[in-house]
């Protein structure tokens, strides 16, 4: 994996989410086929996915989709990514009910399974001190518009 490292301001320069919805802090290895990055998200207070002031597990899902549309960004150059929508999520697990009560950074990988020009398929783990917290696959159909 390469080991070039992209910090959160890269990150928000190259995916659709800003401000406090751009959830992750840095990308710190990616290839062809993997992305790993690195947050402290999770413990902000306001969290903008929070109910009820929790951040449930499946919050995690959405920090895999930014992973992926980051590795889109990275792959591509630096230039702006297709773009996507998430579809589907499938086998869906979780090990922890909620995020926010997390010690330490959070590491969250995806790994490109299959895909053409048209969409994508990714497995994701979301992870903290060694620990699967979050894992699944989902499907992404890229935007034609770019």
């Amino acid at each position: 994996m390469t080991s070039m490292k992209h910090d959160r301001a890269w990150i928000a320069a190259h995916i659709p989410h800003q401000g406090d919805m751009c959830l992750l802090d840095e990308v710190l290895s990616f290839d062809e086929q993997h992305i790993v990055c690195v947050t402290n998200s999770h413990r902000q207070a306001p969290h903008p996915l929070a109910h009820a002031g929790r951040l449930g597990a499946a919050a995690g899902i959405e920090y895999a989709a930014q992973a992926m549309a980051v590795h889109g960004a990275v792959l591509s150059g630096g230039g702006p990514g297709r773009g996507g929508y998430l579809t589907s999520v499938r086998d869906a697990r979780w090990s922890v009910d909620r995020l926010d009560d997390i010690d330490g950074p959070i590491e969250v990988e995806a790994q490109r399974l299959s895909g053409d020009d048209n969409n994508v398929l990714y497995a994701f783990s979301v992870r903290a001190q060694g620990k699967e917290l979050v894992s699944g696959r989902t499907t992404v159909i890229l935007r034609a518009d770019h």
